[in-house]
């Protein structure tokens, strides 16, 4: 009987052991302090990897066992533990998630590696998921313009396929680039413009010398780190992203019309039959249209504990609003991150792009097929075609209408594009991690063009134009790091070294042929004559070593210590090895003893950092004495082709140096609603690689030496409020930034650019004064008896000639004085409105269209503005008389203040309830309308001041000639997630 109870109370206790061991279905609502469901929240089981993540309504269900624990994390809120017992599955779960007070442990990813945004000492300005997911981008660059200090991102135009430049604090160089370095998920690049917007889970900028020597030669400009979306473990997740749009230009200029026209040409000395022109053609409205957009995201992502994946693909399209301009690119993105064993992981990242565009020509007169200027300046008393369906032309110039400029060629612009890099990590022990990644960046470009030889007259002129160039770009790069850290009470280490081996290849080739028989055939083997082609090949190398330690005693007192040494091919074998030593460290006063009674401050934080960054963009085999091809040696009687010396070598070339130094202060008020970061900043620019004067004995006129100084320095303001809280939440963001920048030394020289409007250059760089400065005449009055514009010479005299030796001077500055951005989020309920302002304040903008357009030196059409033109004697206006090409000199007559402020985009949403969506197997939907330049308040005259004909040039800013402007758009869209 005695064993007979004893084997009923083991077999009892067995089946209360495992019961009790199994896994129990537990589910939920996660909400914040307001009640407002929160998607996106890490489920996890305490001390495993399996999870989940709750939905676009804050659910969630996981299988766990009773009496583990589950954890709830999200960024920026506090985590939240709850024991799983038996009455868990009973009743869902309530959780209730609150704000962390300082969001210290915000993980920021910086360069080789992650650190807490508590413990940064560093300049790093980070770009979360909310602000990029807070409007529809197909272009990187407007994920950043605005949204953060120290950084303007420069759209020298409105053509979709423009692209962008970035200046982080400043342009850094004369000669070589001042571009930032891009890296997605660790492989390093130079071109954004096929990255999806919708795969970027955040972006990290890494602004002072101490965040960024860590990329040593590459980091010389700042880098730009861009971590795409990965997979988290629990159910699959599907969203679908799909938007369509419309554009237009936001403005037109007032031109003169035919009657004006004609009477302007008659004023001016032109005799023709103006019976045979009777057309009145408003060529703006012929070539401006308004344009449509659409884009199409499918994301899929999940895993479980041991494999996360993330797959999405693309297409977009965009039109312009100049006729004929076109962009559309397909994306596919993969991420996949597998764990094979505790200590060993294994992953990649890739992404392929399809890139298609076709460009109008801008930034050229119209003779050159400029289309701005184009509309401006072709006479309205011509239509568009001939009787035989030719394109017509200036009657009195023999120019093309702007028309065949956009219609007559049939061109375009392919690029297949392979990004992204496959890893390997071993952990060793806990503490000790080791990592290599082999990464690529593969593309190959192609751009086609034919201009028949009937329908335009440049074409017939030349039996047609065939011309095809192919750009084949090849990198790679293999890089092994070791990581290790360590706890010791209070204090924290964390030690990194590693070694990087990266190599780029460039292959370019080019044809044009002419002399075409017809349309049948519109690749260059069409045509019977070669009018050129051309072949080469590049390369350029680097190796690296790299080094970083991190320590804090008790998250109080902050260190960090960089250290890489840079090996670059573009440099003679003496010179390749740079060295560039950063340090930097933070001191959290508000952790000291004597700071506790003050409860009105959450975090207050002082840093500082000092380091050099080097730069080796100047061109491959720059050190080298090359050799050029010539085919203009008469020898025996006959032109044969030979060589000849095309530069003077300089082996004794090395790494351009930039040294920087930032201070700053991080504060974090009111139970965190109110956050401040002030930091100033002095970078100086050693050793600049420049081309300069030398004796002409040696040959040559000039030569790349490392001569000169430039200086940026800089105040950055940046402020965060939580105004509102509650079911009506109102947030804002503001950043500001104040650059000043100098040329130091360059050697006495006074280095010209930014020849524009057959007027010569408009650009003087010279040292003591800031970059790009305009260089030209001072404007005076128009004289009321001849009509002619007075000029000031070197002594403040007026004169109608002056002497561009003596008489010209400083006229402009492109720089402006500060930039700034302002984002307001507000949200009721179910709705949110995001309004974001992007500005530039005290830039000089040379209207050098104004040049072509008020000049009344010929028969192209112009400004409305010359209808007050000077016409006879005793008549007083600033507008002076026509047929007088001195009147249009550079000067401050066309000087303008570019200062603008622009409703870069406004968003309103429309989350639907969860009620609804349950009943449909939705887990979320939201819609929304996205207007673009809604408003710009600006004194310019122009198309638009936020342009550049030159483009990201470093000497070359603030000039419009014919530039393509920035468009209104109106985007309407829909977010759903399965």
């Amino acid at each position: 009987m005695k064993g007979k109870i004893l084997l009923f109370l083991s077999l009892m206790f067995a089946l209360i052991t495992n019961v009790s061991a199994q896994d129990i279905k537990v589910s939920g609502t996660v909400k914040d302090g307001d009640g407002i469901p929160l998607p996106g929240v890490s489920v996890l089981i305490k001390g495993t990897n399996k999870g989940t993540s709750t939905d676009a309504t804050g659910s969630f269900s996981i299988s766990a066992a009773v009496g583990s624990t589950l954890t709830f994390r999200m960024l920026n809120m506090k985590p939240y533990e709850v024991t799983v017992s038996n009455s868990t599955s009973n009743a869902p779960l309530q959780i209730t998630l609150t704000e962390d007070a300082t969001s210290l442990s915000q993980v920021v990813v910086v360069g080789y590696g992650t650190q807490q945004k508590g413990n940064i000492t560093g300049s790093i300005s980070v770009i979360g998921k909310e602000a990029i997911e807070s409007r529809p981008n197909t272009q990187f660059g407007n994920l950043i313009q605005g949204k953060t200090t120290g950084v303007q991102v420069i759209s020298p135009s409105g053509k979709p396929s423009q692209g962008f430049s970035m200046r982080i604090r400043g342009t850094s160089s004369i000669s070589s680039s001042s571009e930032p370095l891009y890296v997605v998920d660790g492989v390093p690049t130079l071109d954004t413009r096929s990255l999806n917007p919708a795969d970027i889970e955040d972006i990290s900028i890494l602004k002072d010398a101490s965040a960024s020597a860590i990329y040593g030669a590459q980091g010389g400009n700042g880098v730009v780190l861009i971590t795409t979306k990965r997979g988290k473990a629990g159910k699959t997740n599907v969203t679908l992203d799909a938007y369509t749009g419309f554009s237009s230009v936001w403005r037109k200029l007032d031109v003169l019309d035919a009657t004006q026209y004609r009477d302007l040409m008659t004023e001016i000395g032109l005799t023709t039959n103006w019976a045979q022109y009777t057309a009145n053609t408003n060529w703006q409205d012929e070539v401006f249209r308004n344009a449509s957009s659409q884009n199409y995201q499918l994301n899929v992502s999940g895993g479980n504990d041991k494999t996360l994946y993330y797959i999405g693909g693309g297409w977009s399209q965009n039109q312009g609003a100049v006729r004929s301009s076109d962009v559309n690119r397909a994306n596919f993105k993969i991420n996949l991150d597998h764990k094979v064993t505790d200590w060993l992981k294994v992953g990649t990242n890739l992404a392929y792009t399809r890139y298609h565009d076709v460009s109008v020509n801008d930034n050229q007169a119209v003779n050159q097929g400029g289309v701005l200027l184009g509309v401006l300046t072709t006479p309205p008393v011509i239509g568009i075609y001939n009787a035989d369906g030719t394109f017509t032309r200036n009657p009195f110039q023999d120019w093309e209408n702007p028309i065949a400029s956009t219609d007559g060629t049939d061109r375009g612009y392919k690029n297949q594009r392979m990004i992204g890099n496959a890893y390997t990590e071993i952990n060793f022990i806990p503490e000790l991690k080791y990592r290599s990644s082999f990464g690529i960046d593969y593309s190959n470009a192609v751009s086609d063009s034919f201009q028949d030889p009937i329908r335009t007259g440049w074409g017939r002129a030349n039996g047609g134009i065939g011309s095809y160039s192919t750009n084949l770009s090849n990198y790679w790069i293999a890089d092994n790091t070791l990581s290790y850290t360590k706890k010791i009470k209070e204090h924290n280490f964390s030690v990194l070294a590693g070694y990087i081996l990266q190599k780029y290849r460039w292959e370019d080739s080019s044809i044009e042929r002419r002399g075409f028989s017809g349309t049948s055939v519109t690749t260059p083997n069409g045509g019977s004559i070669v009018q050129n082609a051309s072949a080469t090949k590049a390369e350029k190398a680097n190796q690296s070593v790299i080094s970083r330690i991190n320590y804090d005693f008790n998250g109080k007192y902050l260190f960090t210590a960089n250290f890489r040494a840079d090996n670059s091919s573009n440099f003679g074998p003496g010179n390749r090895w740079g060295y560039f030593p950063s340090f930097s460290a933070g001191w959290r006063i508000s952790q000291e003893a004597f700071f506790k009674d003050v409860k009105v401050i959450n975090d207050l934080k002082l840093r500082a950092g000092w380091g050099i960054v080097g730069n080796d963009n100047i061109g491959s085999y720059a050190y080298l004495a090359r050799v050029g091809v010539s085919s203009s040696y008469p020898i025996g009687g006959a032109i044969l082709p030979g060589t000849y010396p095309a530069s003077i070598g300089n082996t004794d070339l090395r790494w351009e140096g930039n040294e920087q130094t930032n201070i700053a202060i991080d504060l974090s008020a009111f139970n965190s609603r109110v956050n401040f970061t002030a930091e100033a900043y002095v970078k100086k620019t050693n050793n600049m690689l420049l081309n300069v004067p030398i004796p002409y004995s040696t040959g040559f006129s000039s030569g790349v030496q490392n001569v000169g100084n430039l200086e940026n320095r800089g105040l950055e303001f940046l402020l965060n409020t939580k105004n509102f809280t509650g079911n009506f939440k109102w947030e804002t963001d503001l950043n500001i930034s104040f650059n000043r920048n100098k040329v130091l030394n360059i050697v006495g020289q006074q280095l010209t650019a930014g020849g524009v409007a057959s007027r010569g250059d408009a650009v003087q760089n010279r040292e003591g004064q800031p970059l790009g400065m305009f260089y030209g005449y001072r404007a005076d009055v128009v004289d009321p008896v001849t009509g002619n514009l007075f000029y000031l010479d070197a002594n403040g005299n007026s004169t109608f000639n002056p002497n561009p030796a003596t008489d010209r001077v400083y006229i402009g500055n492109p720089n402006p004085d500060f930039i700034y951005g302002i984002t307001n989020n507000f949200s009721y309920k179910n709705f949110s409105l995001n309004i974001f302002l992007q500005g530039s304040q005290g830039n000089d903008v040379l209207n050098a269209t104004r040049i072509e357009t008020e000049a009344m030196e010929g028969p192209k059409n112009q400004s409305a503005a010359v209808l007050a033109r000077w016409k006879k004697p005793g008549d007083v206006t600033d507008i002076p008389r026509s047929g007088n090409s001195n009147n249009s000199l550079i000067s401050t007559r066309f000087i303008e203040d570019g200062s603008y402020m622009r409703v870069k985009a406004a968003t309103l949403s429309y989350q639907l309830p969860a009620s609804l969506l349950g009943k449909v197997k939705i887990a979320g939907a939201r819609f929304y309308v996205t207007g673009e330049n809604l408003f710009t308040i600006t004194n310019y005259k122009g198309f638009d001041p936020e342009v550049n004909y030159a483009g990201g040039s470093n000497t070359v800013q603030g000039i419009d000639f014919g530039t393509y402007p920035h468009t209104r758009n109106l985007i309407f869209g829909l977010n759903v997630s399965f």
